[in-house]
């Protein structure tokens, strides 16, 4: 099933980990240990921006693993009878719903006492995903208390990369660390400091998105996949996705045709594609409109591909393309 298991994992920090924990997970007296990986909280994280946190607030307290290896694009994870596994001996699993359904279904199933969906640590939103199109702040509508009407259908229709707003990402850092302390009091006080100085490194990186992205030719980007929604209206761009949020799929000619008005209506120079899923579409509607191309990486997880060892180095990767490709002033 995970057929690319074996891409390079120099650049997954935690690859490490996780080899040792498949050896330690069949003994016995571990998982008695009651989520314990000798004197560490067992954490899994279902993909890695969850890891990421995890892996920066829990410090040296914790051992976490990855459900989604890396390479594996987190959309088609399916899970083994050893990841079931691992979520049951787990001591603490973070995971985001909404974007893995395989995931979301065995985490429910799982018998871990300390279970974290980090979509309920910040408000998600809904962008219009009538061809992944997101225009930031235009509907001021569901952002009013008391409006509801998505309730029902907050899992179909929120949009879940709220790991891609910076803002966004570090509430849910400060929800981790809370929920960490609670799960594991003996080391609260290191849990609360490691939050606060990914608090800070998240608030420097929104800081420098805010002036970077200021003053630009145009406020209009076209993507592959509709993973920026968040981050576009945080900065007042405009996000024009070809597919929807899912990655995997097509674009009808109509779109297509709408994107290349957009992009000459728009000033658009560049077509984004992402590092885990395929450029085809992007390439050909690049080269059909006279675009270039570029990567903007969606931090679904971390290869020897991607431009930056990390979270933050990626972001920063993001940024520069962004102004590239929007002109910034």
């Amino acid at each position: 099933m995970n057929v690319r298991r074996l891409i390079p994992t120099t650049a997954a920090a935690g690859a490490v980990a996780l080899g040792l924990m498949a050896v330690s997970a069949c003994s016995s007296s571990d998982a008695a240990a009651g989520g314990k990986n000798g004197d560490k909280l067992k954490v899994v994280a279902s993909f890695y921006p969850m890891q990421y946190l995890a892996e920066q607030i829990g410090g040296d307290h914790v051992s976490v693993s990855t459900l989604t290896k890396p390479g594996v694009e987190p959309h088609d994870l399916e899970l083994g009878p050893r990841q079931t596994a691992e979520l049951n001996e787990a001591g603490y699993i973070l995971y985001l719903k909404g974007i893995q359904p395989a995931a979301d279904k065995a985490i429910a199933q799982s018998e871990a006492k300390n279970k974290v969906d980090a979509a309920t640590l910040t408000k998600l939103e809904h962008h219009g995903t009538e061809g992944g199109h997101s225009h930031g702040g235009e509907e001021p509508g569901h952002d009013e208390p008391g409006h509801d009407e998505h309730a029902d259908e907050s899992e179909a229709g929120a949009d879940p990369h709220i790991w891609l707003d910076p803002v966004k990402y570090s509430e849910v850092a400060k929800g981790v660390g809370k929920s960490l302390e609670k799960a594991d009091p003996d080391h609260a006080a290191d849990y609360r400091k490691n939050t606060d100085e990914l608090v800070k490194k998240l608030d420097g990186l929104n800081a420098k998105y805010q002036q970077g992205l200021k003053n630009t030719a145009t406020k209009t980007f076209i993507t592959t996949h509709s993973a920026f929604g968040y981050l576009a209206e945080r900065y007042g761009l405009d996000q024009e996705g070809i597919a929807g949020l899912d990655p995997e799929s097509e674009p009808s000619p109509a779109r297509i045709k709408e994107l290349q008005d957009v992009a000459k209506k728009d000033k658009v120079s560049t077509v984004f594609f992402e590092t885990l899923a395929s450029d085809k579409t992007a390439k050909t509607l690049a080269k059909d409109a006279g675009l270039k191309t570029d990567v903007l990486d969606p931090l679904e997880g971390i290869t020897d591909k991607s431009k930056g060892r990390d979270y933050l180095e990626v972001m920063d990767s993001n940024l520069a393309a962004l102004q590239k490709a929007l002109g910034s002033k």
